[in-house]
């Protein structure tokens, strides 16, 4: 990969968008790690973690394009650095920076556990598959320090609840204990993210993350241990790895996933901005190409607002890309599927805890 500009090792972002709901504007212009020489181990890089005090933890979603419907969130922000993530632009919502500010200030929910448990042991709550997280990784570094996710998993098994779990970390795999138990149960899934299996791409894309080899042996190992996984293939990027619709998909089918899924990358508000930064700096050979094949995939632009659309794409590059991933499907996956989750057995436990008062 030919690199001409100084390149910011160890993070995804480059840069520092300005925060939109920042009433003081520090810098006109987004801020330039990697041109002001910084190094990322730098006291103003280094990662800082701030406690949160949510009053609830469940939330309710809203998008027609995500088929479950509660999700939850232990963490802000990911030290995993994935350039291309939509979730980013919920950190100006805190009042950071989309950018490395994303990466670098990460927002810890101490009492999650305490707030699930709440939850589920109402009586009007309804059993429903929580999505564990999806805005942003579980299984990120700060949890060896905090072992939030750990803790939120017990009160889903004490609970008896269904939960499925997204992650690119093979750190899901310290907690096969609990998993293997609410597996036996139909009450837990496993979502592996994989984008590539070029590890040197892996390390530009995803710097923070489980490498490609430790990826698929997690799907292995998890699959091993009775755990239904699922892998997402996503996202894809037109002109990075589209061509590797079919190798990943034999890949993850050969070590037992069950199903897989995709999604077009979507440069929405300020991710665009990061991502074109990133790209010419790290491929400024291909940026134009690569930039003008997603344009070409969301109707002229980055990223397409409309639901059933913005994680599909459009036009003869989507087609394409769909064609693909039905083929590989169908050749990989063909006779296989995900269980349906137990949504009685928490019910009937609930049940059977009420009547001991």
């Amino acid at each position: 990969m030919q690199q001409k500009q100084p390149f910011l090792r160890g993070r995804g972002a480059q840069i520092n968008p300005v925060s939109k709901y920042e009433k003081i504007v520090r810098d006109a212009e987004p801020v330039d790690w990697a041109m002001d020489r910084y190094d990322w181990e730098e006291t103003e890089l280094k990662t800082e973690y701030l406690e949160t005090h949510p009053k609830t933890i469940l939330n309710q979603v809203q998008s027609p394009d995500i088929p479950l419907e509660w999700s939850m969130n232990p963490y802000q922000g990911c030290e995993h650095g994935c350039i291309y993530c939509y979730a980013r632009n919920t950190h100006p919502y805190w009042g950071y920076s989309a950018g490395l500010d994303f990466e670098r200030k990460i927002l810890v929910k101490r009492n999650a556990a305490e707030l699930l448990e709440k939850e589920l042991k109402r009586k009007s709550w309804k059993a429903a598959p929580v999505m564990f997280a999806g805005n942003t990784d579980i299984y990120q570094p700060a949890e060896r320090k905090f072992g939030i996710t750990r803790a939120c998993l017990e009160v889903f098994w004490k609970y008896r609840h269904p939960v499925g779990l997204i992650t690119k970390n093979s750190l899901v795999l310290r907690d096969l204990d609990i998993l293997k138990k609410l597996a036996a149960e139909n009450l837990a899934h496993v979502a592996v993210s994989i984008t590539t299996l070029n590890e040197e791409l892996r390390q530009f894309l995803e710097p923070r993350t489980a490498t490609v080899a430790q990826r698929l042996k997690t799907v292995e190992t998890l699959t091993n241990n009775g755990i239904p996984v699922f892998v997402m293939l996503a996202p894809i990027i037109p002109g990075l790895n589209e061509h590797e619709i079919f190798t990943m998909a034999k890949a993850v089918a050969d070590r037992g996933a069950l199903s897989i899924g995709f999604t077009m990358v979507r440069l929405n508000g300020d991710v665009g901005e990061i991502f074109e930064d990133w790209l010419r700096k790290t491929m400024p050979d291909r940026a134009e190409k690569v930039l003008h094949k997603i344009r070409e995939a969301h109707g002229g632009n980055l990223y397409d607002h409309r639901s059933g659309v913005r994680m599909r794409g459009e036009g003869k590059i989507a087609e394409i890309i769909r064609d693909q991933f039905r083929l590989a499907k169908a050749k990989f996956f063909a006779g296989r599927q995900m269980p349906k989750f137990n949504l009685d057995l928490h019910e009937g436990f609930k049940t059977a805890q009420l009547r001991l008062f």
